[in-house]
């Protein structure tokens, strides 16, 4: 029961990452220690079907329950209690850091990946920054527009680091879509869903290829792609009062405990 409790937390909290501006679902799975096995059970989906169908029920539940149920006093949360939310997110990121290091040099790493880890990071941050600050073409809604966001979100499980939020808010779909999941507005959610499947179900075969060869050179490209996108969430710009501060640090503080403790049970949990 606890290692089901836990792997629905962390369904949540992926499922959160797929909605919230600025994180990658995808580097959650990652840092959770989820992504490789996710990628693996999709891309050979008849290996170990029951077995990989009963762990991975409870974080199907959680990421549906992060996206769904969540929506609502996340967007309230983010509404009026922005700042402490985000290094909340970052605080929980940090925690699991030291984990997903571990689990990148699993099979040794040199100076070859250190400058994988490097490159990656500070061209993520520049193509991260500069998408922010120069996409905003919005897009009519429609089902093949729809289609085309379950893509963009899909990416984010399959490419760790990508916020596929960022390019809804950019598009003029973020907002929409948050108020489909509140609502449950079939003509939305159905071509989304049917983007996402097929995305998935496309990709994942060449990104279980890429880590089966090359799995120290990929993971570390992980660890730079997790590191710029959470330098981007971090919200160097907001107005900063002495309440702020405060609530800022407890939730960075209690967040990177959360992260740190997920990681522990992890080590415990993982199969």
């Amino acid at each position: 029961m606890g290692d089901w409790i836990v792997r629905f937390f962390k369904g949540a909290l992926i499922g959160t990452g797929f909605i919230l501006p600025g994180v990658s679902g995808g580097a959650l799975a990652a840092v959770f220690g989820l992504y490789e096995r996710i990628i693996g059970f999709i891309a050979h989906i008849t290996k170990n079907f029951l077995g990989n169908v009963l762990f991975f029920i409870p974080v199907g539940l959680g990421a549906l329950f992060g996206m769904f149920l969540v929506s609502r006093p996340l967007g309230f949360l983010l509404e009026y209690y922005e700042t402490p939310v985000l290094w909340g997110f970052v605080g929980c990121i940090g925690g699991t850091f030291p984990a997903l290091w571990k689990e990148a040099g699993a099979q040794g790493r040199s100076l070859r990946h250190y400058l994988i880890l490097a490159v990656t990071a500070v061209l993520g941050f520049c193509f991260l920054y500069g998408a922010e600050k120069y996409l905003g073409a919005a897009l009519p809604l429609n089902p093949f527009t729809w289609l085309f966001a379950g893509v963009i979100i899909a990416l984010g499980v399959l490419v760790p680091g990508m916020s596929p939020s960022n390019f809804l808010v950019y598009l003029g779909m973020y907002t929409p879509m948050v108020n489909a999941f509140k609502t449950l507005e079939p003509q939305t959610l159905i071509p989304l869903f049917a983007g996402f499947a097929l995305c998935v179900f496309s990709l994942s075969s060449l990104m279980d290829a890429l880590f089966r060869r090359a799995y120290a050179a990929l993971f570390h490209f992980v660890v730079g792609i997790v590191a710029a996108s959470t330098l981007m969430i971090i919200p160097f710009g907001a107005a900063y009062t002495g309440r702020v501060i405060i609530a800022s640090a407890i939730a960075f503080i209690a967040g990177g405990a959360l992260g740190f403790w997920m990681s522990g049970l992890e080590k415990k949990y993982k199969t």
